[in-house]
């Protein structure tokens, strides 16, 4: 089958996705992640040669984000059944009125229909994506990248395995049969086939999506997220936060790139952050953390000199710009000169700032105390998410059930004429 020919059909299928109840799509998501369970030897001999394939050009990081093992999978049908226990979005009636002459106006919530997602090494984007799209009544088309491809292989077909179980058509879940960037691109300029192109990986995929989309495009995902540790803030609070945003999976987008330090703090705060993220790694036998320091922070501690580049990049590794800014003010001017708009956050003791910060800033996510990592569709309580949208129309922030959906009206009349 081609990439087309399953588009077509994909597309035929959409027709039919409001005639499933939400009881019977609950049913099939809860086999569906059986079926994943049943399949767990062969999803990760898939994944084992996807990562030895992947080893000498990938990092360690990306390595780490490509790789999968038993409580992975689990984490992954977790997500798929805290899906289940979502209300069904669609069909919702989202307004209700009369007019004066009579007409009955009734806004309600539908599918958007098929959702082609483009994505890079996480496995569990393609469980993720698919669930969210079939709750949602949406028909996806998915396109992992070369490295992981054997991987989603394995996962997709326990979920059509799932579909047919449950005696629903399995064409709502697709993985296209090209693993190449030709099919990519097919996906891009599929006019009348495709109804929305979901981007989700790095900033290059981003960028040739946003570029090259004929079909409409929802921007997801690059994240060069800020900390911005404040003159007033309790230390050991904002080491713990910055060390988790950074550490914890430094390959996701949520990770946090760059932590900006007012300088009152600096010279108690820095010498701890090098204590706690290279030191005291090193020590433990850990990667540490590089930390690429603007000219202030350099007097300070030792780290390598940043170039100007390194305050625009997702390093997706165990790298952190640092600067000493003057104020909250000028921590809120850089945010927005460098940010991509995904997940800042604010460590402080002042309310006052911390609702400066929160206002001034522009981007989905904007944290008070509290690590960047949180930016996730599960810890938002959604089950789990199509990606993060960094754009403002449509859908912003965690994109689950109800951002895949639109909206159209039904009016009623009796027989009213204008």
């Amino acid at each position: 089958m081609t990439t087309r020919e399953m588009l077509i059909r994909a597309k035929k299928c959409s027709t039919e996705a409001l005639k499933i109840s939400a009881a019977d799509k609950n049913r099939a998501i809860e086999i569906m992640a059986q079926k994943i369970e049943q399949a767990a030897d062969d999803i990760l001999k898939a994944n084992a040669l996807d990562v030895a394939d992947a080893k000498s050009k990938l990092s360690a990081s990306m390595i780490d984000r490509l790789s999968l093992n038993k409580e992975r999978i689990s984490a992954m049908t977790h997500g798929m059944r805290e899906v289940i226990n979502l209300p069904d979005p669609a069909g919702e009636i989202l307004s209700d009125i009369k007019r004066p002459n009579g007409l009955k106006i009734k806004k309600i919530s539908c599918p958007i229909g098929v959702l082609a997602v483009i994505y890079e090494s996480r496995p569990n984007v393609t469980s993720d994506a698919a669930v969210l799209s079939f709750k949602s009544s949406n028909v996806c088309v998915l396109k992992p990248g070369s490295d992981s491809y054997r991987t989603a292989k394995e996962i997709v077909k326990a979920m059509r395995d799932g579909l047919r179980k449950a005696g629903i058509n399995e064409d709502f879940i697709n993985l296209v049969p090209d693993p190449s960037r030709a099919a990519a691109a097919e996906l891009m300029t599929a006019e009348g086939l495709v109804d929305a192109l979901i981007p989700r990986g790095g900033a290059g995929l981003i960028k040739a999506c946003v570029k090259n989309s004929t079909v409409p495009c929802i921007e997801t995902g690059t994240g060069i997220c800020h900390i911005f540790v404040e003159k007033t803030a309790d230390i050991s609070m904002a080491l713990d936060i910055v060390d988790n945003a950074k550490t914890s999976r430094p390959s996701v987008c949520n990770a946090a790139e760059v932590c900006l330090v007012e300088k009152d703090i600096a010279a108690r705060f820095l010498p701890e952050l090098k204590k706690r993220l290279v030191d005291d790694r090193k020590a433990q036998g850990k990667v540490p953390v590089e930390l690429r320091l603007d000219s202030q922070a350099a007097r300070i501690i030792e780290g390598k000199n940043a170039s100007a580049d390194d305050f625009d990049t997702e390093f997706l590794d165990y790298i952190m710009a640092v600067k000493i800014v003057g104020s909250v003010g000028e921590a809120i001017n850089h945010i927005a000169e460098h940010s991509t708009h995904h997940s800042e956050a604010i460590v402080t003791n002042n309310s006052a700032v911390a609702e400066e910060f929160t206002l001034g800033v522009d981007s989905a996510a904007v944290y008070v105390n509290a690590s960047t990592r949180f930016t996730d569709g599960g810890e938002f309580g959604l089950g789990c998410e199509m990606g993060i949208s960094t754009q403002k129309l449509h859908a912003r922030g965690p994109m689950g059930l109800k951002e895949l959906t639109s909206y159209k009206y039904i009016i009623e009349g009796s027989g009213q004429i204008r």
